[in-house]
């Protein structure tokens, strides 16, 4: 299935300037995100025209260099240079990589433990890249799994991940919930209406005005037919398992039909995901994070791509975390964000 309806041809002739920049994120240093970067470069090329912009440490780089085949030939490839001197003209075609240090700082980084100062650069590597897509100077940001659990420890105590951080640094939550985090899938699409909180607070979180913005969102960004997943068991059975099904969702999804969202629900959630796949629904409205996630990635882990929508360009990321347990060894599977890639540059394709 294609993440963006169009064609990667579509996406070359689209291409003004040898392909679009996709500013790539180091992630967390001490995971696996650095070795990623390299063996993307590394290896063969993709099926699409791109240009690769890096937000990574050169300590980063050097230190994942050691445990991955052809790696050294990508360092020597490598220009880093400072923020202010990327402009999309300036960054090179993929035999070529454009990196922007986003700490400068010659350190030690031990991989599979992530401490103060991994935390620190995961963050300084977001920031940076997320203001040079703003400022126009790349396409779309490209993001390597970070550490919630660090970032918070030693960083930002408020930090929960990529998409509610994203939404806050655009200005998005203060104009209600115009953004969502979305999984492309082969044969599923599933967006959830909360993202990473404790199971009570997101359950606390589902409401009927929070179904039908997040409705409404899809249906502006995405369209289509949505399936909504119920909460409880048999969407409640009638409300012998529940009533928050009959009172809350099914309210939600009458409120947004009568504003033109093409959706339906609440639907039992142990089959709304096997009727998506064959093609009832054209995205699946999951309540809570793991309601959504376990779907996606029992039926495609490594082949869904993690889009975060309504943001005022375009993010993606791989669907898996910093894999701390391999890192530093050479085992990372690229496969993941090689598709990732491709259908970032399938879904600029497809803008307007």
């Amino acid at each position: 299935m294609s993440a963006a309806g169009g064609g990667r041809k579509a996406a070359l002739r689209g291409s003004r300037e040898r392909g679009p920049v996709l500013a790539l994120t180091q992630g967390d240093p001490a995971g696996i995100g650095p070795e990623l970067l390299l063996k993307l470069l590394a290896g063969p090329a993709l099926e699409v025209e791109w240009r690769p912009l890096l937000f990574a440490e050169r300590a980063a780089l050097e230190k994942a260099a050691e445990a991955v085949e052809g790696a050294h030939g990508v360092l020597e490839r490598c220009r880093f240079v400072t923020p202010e001197a990327v402009t999309r003209e300036s960054v090179g075609p993929s035999e070529e990589v454009t990196v922007v240090d986003p700490v400068g700082v010659t350190r030690s980084i031990v991989p599979g433990s992530s401490g103060p100062a991994d935390a620190e650069a995961a963050l300084a590597a977001l920031d940076s890249a997320v203001t040079t897509v703003r400022s126009g100077a790349a396409n779309a940001l490209v993001t390597l799994p970070v550490s919630k659990a660090s970032i918070a420890r030693h960083r930002l105590p408020s930090f929960r991940g990529h998409t509610d951080y994203l939404a806050a640094v655009c200005g998005l939550e203060r104009y209600g919930r115009d953004f969502l985090m979305a999984f492309l899938a082969p044969r599923l699409r599933v967006a959830l209406l909360t993202t990473h909180q404790p199971l009570r607070q997101a359950l606390d979180a589902v409401s009927e005005s929070a179904i039908v913005e997040a409705l409404l969102c899809l249906h502006r960004h995405v369209g289509g037919r949505i399936g909504v997943a119920g909460l409880n068991p048999h969407a409640g059975e009638q409300g012998l398992l529940g009533s928050e099904d009959l009172e809350i969702v099914a309210p939600a999804v009458e409120r947004a039909r009568r504003e033109g969202v093409d959706a339906v629900g609440p639907e039992p959630p142990d089959t709304v995901f096997a009727r998506a796949r064959r093609g009832v629904f054209d995205w699946v409205l999951a309540l809570y994070h793991d309601q959504g996630l376990v779907a996606v990635k029992t039926l495609a882990f490594g082949e869904a791509v993690n889009w975060t929508l309504g943001l005022p360009f375009v993010r993606t990321s791989v669907d898996h975390g910093t894999a701390f347990d391999i890192a530093g060894r050479g085992e990372a599977d690229v496969g993941p964000l090689r598709r990732v890639v491709e259908t970032t540059v399938d879904l600029l394709a497809a803008r307007p």
